[in-house]
């Protein structure tokens, strides 16, 4: 019996890039969300996920039931999700690291500068909740027991995005390519202004109650940089 479910234990992985967004809070947190999986998108394993795939689990289950874990390991827990529901768009999720843990504050500084941008899911399936194409030669997912999400290196999908990291704006590759169409910045030129920026930002609540103009000359820089829409 523990054989069978074992053989019916499969690891889905999708992409999803940090990309990191203006947010108030906390950033000792550890707070993150994003997508664990996108419906309608086949992944390197030729599956593809339909909506409503895990609403009956979710229901079940709660977002507290199922495991935060780094690379599908078990034993390396890194944190709890605090919300998990299916929308128009995929398996949304939202967590919060274990920052009183190394491995929670290092996941935590991957994410941020976006070297670990890969969501995977870890769950059950029997044979009627999925269904195999022969002729398009991938399979359909309809109905799983989801288990765990992990923080992986090399995810299999690339449409699932991971949208935000509370505590940052910007990734400092997005400043970069802001700095240099809109400040016509060489590439060094523009990696250090991108990295100033993003430290400022980041300290920003630190200084708000004290130094105003700080937030200010932030603000204008930003407006400043923020790409225009030319149409």
């Amino acid at each position: 019996m523990l054989e069978e479910l074992e053989e019916k234990f499969e690891t889905d992985t999708l992409d999803v890039k940090f990309d990191m967004k203006a947010v108030e809070g906390n950033e000792e947190k550890g707070e993150f969300s994003g997508y664990g999986s996108i419906f309608g998108n086949k992944d390197l394993g030729n599956d593809i996920v339909v909506e409503g795939a895990f609403a009956k689990s979710i229901a079940r289950k709660g977002a507290k039931s199922v495991k935060l874990l780094y690379q599908h390991k078990a034993d390396e827990p890194i944190g709890v999700f605090d919300e998990i529901l299916e929308d128009s768009k995929g398996l949304a999720v939202k967590g919060r690291l274990a920052m009183g843990t190394q491995r929670g504050r290092e996941v935590f500084e991957l994410m941020k500068m976006g070297a670990l941008d890969g969501l995977s899911i870890g769950f059950r399936i029997n044979e009627k909740g999925s269904e195999y194409d022969k002729g398009g030669k991938r399979r359909y997912i309809k109905e799983v027991d989801l288990m765990e999400i992990s923080a992986v290196t090399f995810p299999m999908n690339p449409k699932a995005r991971v949208e935000m990291v509370k505590g940052e704006d910007k990734t400092v590759r997005e400043w970069e390519e802001i700095m240099r169409d809109a400040g016509s910045l060489s590439r060094n030129e523009a990696k250090v202004a991108a990295t100033a920026v993003t430290k400022a930002l980041s300290n920003r609540d630190d200084c708000s109650d004290h130094k105003p103009e700080v937030i200010s000359s932030i603000e204008n820089l930003t407006n400043i940089l923020k790409p225009q829409n030319t149409e």
